[in-house]
């Protein structure tokens, strides 16, 4: 009762937004300023406003007039997940070993009597107040996390609501993840309790973090070595002109993973990481809704050039074999990942850290760190693992064109 107050309470407060129509940009923002409110507490995974988060998704699904895919004829598919003793699964989730965090995922359905069904996925779980480790802000507060990830789940809802007014030979499942935040929990459990036949799936597309296209309209797409059609598919359906940034890997840090270990084709579009990633200012306001749309009109583009094709076959991508790397020292940066012209690039500076002490701002290109050459994020991994606690050192980069040098303490 208390969970079904909170949501009609939060839904009132929402409903001038959310009266906002057609289905269109005004919708994408719509649903984001729903999510990633205040009043919805940052969407902690297992807490009761991930559980009004995953009623409000259930209900846009009733609206734009999906089947249920869920348990028990319902959009809602429950289970308890009992994280292990280890650490670096809980992520100080500010749980227990053996406590049951209840995870909720949302799958909505076309049945357009098709042999074969596309899914399109989105994590809406995010980190709450801040209480794990995860969290990157120096202090506590509400994690709205409108990047990461109500934009991929606003997104989601509006290929829902295109497709669901044509003609295909494709079916369409939606499914909106939990636990993604603390390790695929969601996904990873659809997969072994699919309530479609996966060996009837033909792709399966996930939308995380989508809503900070940049102005150079980089995107980054993953997965396109899980099948041989993809890259000439993705530029020939790339409408919007887009930057596209292909990463060939089927799996990665997010829910197309738990499908791509089923042998099925994925692919994964990302606008990269920023400066306001997991911290309190991941906010409304600094989505980039022109970039959506232009996103979205790739996505529909290329989902429906699909009908013309007679196959998608699926390959095993080769994983790049990576050393586990121990490092005992931190920079402070978070790197740009869709960067790849040389050197490492900074997409954001952490308060109080090394990188922060040593003078280096966003958008600065490490070239050397102490008596290594950076060249991209492995080579940049194995210098920290070289680099000893208390050490000075050294770091060579280029600031606007030009070659600046300094020292950072570790």
């Amino acid at each position: 009762m208390k969970k079904q107050l909170l949501f009609i309470l939060i839904l009132i407060n929402a409903l001038p937004i959310l009266a906002q129509r057609p289905a269109d940009q005004a919708q994408l923002k719509a649903d984001i300023s729903f999510l990633a409110s205040d009043a919805m507490k940052g969407r902690l995974t297992g807490s009761i406003y991930q559980d009004i988060a995953a009623e409000f998704i259930a209900s846009r699904f009733l609206e734009i007039g999906l089947k249920t895919k869920g348990d028990k004829n319902s959009y809602l598919q429950t289970f308890y997940y009992a994280p292990s003793a280890d650490p670096h699964n809980t992520a100080n989730l500010s749980i227990h070993s053996g406590d049951s965090v209840k995870i909720i995922n949302v799958a909505g359905y076309i049945d357009n009597g098709g042999l074969s069904t596309i899914i399109i996925g989105a994590h809406y779980d995010h980190l709450g107040e801040g209480t794990s480790s995860f969290s990157l802000s120096a202090e506590g507060g509400i994690h709205n996390g409108a990047d990461d990830n109500s934009s991929g789940v606003s997104l989601m809802l509006q290929l829902a609501q295109s497709l669901s007014k044509v003609k295909s030979k494709y079916n369409y499942l939606f499914l909106a993840f939990s636990g993604e935040e603390f390790g695929l929990w969601g996904s990873n459990y659809y997969v072994k309790h699919p309530t479609i036949d996966l060996k009837k799936v033909a792709v399966m597309i996930n939308l995380d973090m989508v809503g900070r296209l940049k102005d150079d309209n980089t995107l980054l797409i993953g997965g396109v070595g899980t099948s041989p059609i993809w890259k000439e598919q993705l530029e020939k359906t790339n409408v919007s002109q887009l930057k596209l940034t292909f990463d060939e890997s089927g799996s990665g840090p997010s829910d197309h993973t738990s499908f791509y270990f089923k042998d099925l084709p994925v692919l994964f579009y990302f606008t990269g990481q920023h400066s306001d990633y997991h911290k309190i200012t991941d906010d409304t306001e600094k989505i980039n809704f022109n970039g959506m749309m232009k996103i979205y009109e790739n996505i529909f583009t290329l989902v429906r050039s699909l009908e013309k094709v007679n196959e998608i076959p699926f390959t095993k991508t080769k994983e790049e074999k990576q050393e586990r790397v121990s490092m005992k020292v931190t920079l402070g940066i978070m790197p740009d990942y869709m960067y790849n012209e040389g050197g490492l690039r900074i997409d954001g500076v952490k308060e109080d850290k090394p990188a922060a002490h040593a003078g280096l701002k966003s958008g600065d290109i490490i070239m050397e760190l102490g008596k290594f050459q950076v060249t991209d994020i492995q080579s940049y991994m194995h210098a920290l693992n070289g680099i000893e606690p208390g050490s000075k050192v050294v770091i060579k980069y280029k600031r606007d064109g030009k070659i600046v040098t300094s020292d950072v303490q570790f």
